[in-house]
């Protein structure tokens, strides 16, 4: 059978699997093959390949890969629980890890169709979402993101930044301001890079500038991404969303998480149960191991993800339709 999917930052070429190395981007687009679970789990952890839908994608074509190598149905089962700990916190990866253990039987060929499906479906909520956010936004509006949340974070046009892609085209975003995203510059480095080959005006600012340039006056509304999505609404996302969160609710400023259904956790009842991973110390200490600027010594605490309260979440924009946060359970995922 011969398969064959790509995306702008992962590819499936008949049974080879291709990551394109986030870490190096903006200043080098180079892809990286990778040949084992092993070889996925290290990507994975690096964050060579991140974003949540596009973590749970590139686990699933590391399965595929497993099986056209000639994996037993055990050795799936066993990848893919060794896959689902390699990021806790996103859950879109536990959930297309599930879809796959629960239909996988007798035969392993049954994860290169849910394989294909799963990617295809990506494309297909990014779309939606798009088509929906974008309906939301009018006029010249001035739009803050963070993180990264666009095409190198998914198998299509993105979840928040595809909203504001879809948008632009529509001649209703005039320009974005993008935050940094400390520690490791995802913002800067992806979003920026991103904004810039879609030709949209932006804005670069260090995360501690967010306050100031709201206070201007030049924001209309934010939009970010999310990794999880309890029941209740509250959602974790990378660290600094939660600060964004508040700051917006002080100046009055519409404030949405953008996700397709498979970010939504039906299992969690509440941010308090959202395990938030713990990174490497040397993430916050320097810049990408090229810079040190802290102490050895120096003791630090990195979580990788905060949790937003939904209460200060003006509404969820899914691949089903714009919902405030008192009606998420009516979208038909948290049900």
């Amino acid at each position: 059978m011969q398969i064959n999917l790509e995306s702008l930052a992962l590819r499936y070429q008949n049974g080879e699997v291709f990551v394109l190395d986030q870490q190096l981007l903006p200043l080098e687009e180079k892809w990286l093959a990778c040949h084992t679970i092993d070889d996925m789990c290290d990507m994975i952890k690096a964050l060579k390949v991140r974003g949540a839908p596009l973590i749970g994608i590139a686990a699933v074509f590391s399965l595929m890969q497993f099986v056209e190598q000639g994996a037993t149905v055990a050795e799936v089962k066993a990848a893919a629980i060794k896959l689902v700990a390699t990021r806790p916190t996103a859950v879109n990866l536990k959930n297309y890890m599930d879809t796959i253990l629960q239909q996988l039987t007798t035969d392993p060929d049954v994860v290169l169709q849910i394989g294909q499906a799963l990617f295809h479906e990506d494309v297909e909520l990014c779309e939606n979402i798009a088509n929906h956010g974008a309906n939301l936004i009018s006029g010249d509006a001035t739009i803050m993101t963070y993180c990264n949340t666009g095409s190198l974070a998914t198998a299509g046009v993105g979840t928040a930044l595809g909203v504001i892609k879809r948008a632009y085209l529509q001649q209703n975003v005039k320009h974005v301001y993008a935050c940094e995203t400390r520690p490791l510059l995802q913002g800067g480095r992806l979003t920026a890079w991103e904004l810039s080959k879609a030709n949209i005006p932006h804005t670069l600012i260090c995360d501690n500038m967010a306050a100031m340039v709201m206070a201007q006056g030049k924001i209309n509304g934010i939009l970010v991404g999310a990794d999880r999505i309890a029941k209740n609404g509250d959602t974790a996302n990378k660290i600094g969303t939660y600060s964004l969160a508040v700051l917006a609710k002080h100046h009055g400023i519409p404030f949405y998480v953008v996700a397709p259904y498979t970010t939504l956790d039906p299992k969690c009842a509440s941010g308090k149960e959202i395990e938030i991973e713990l990174r490497n110390a040397d993430e916050v200490k320097g810049a990408l191991g090229k810079i040190t600027w802290a102490p050895t010594q120096s003791e630090v605490y990195n979580p990788s993800f905060d949790v937003t309260p939904a209460e200060l979440i003006s509404g969820f924009i899914l691949d089903v339709g714009v919902f405030a946060p008192k009606y998420l359970s009516e979208c038909g995922a948290l049900c």
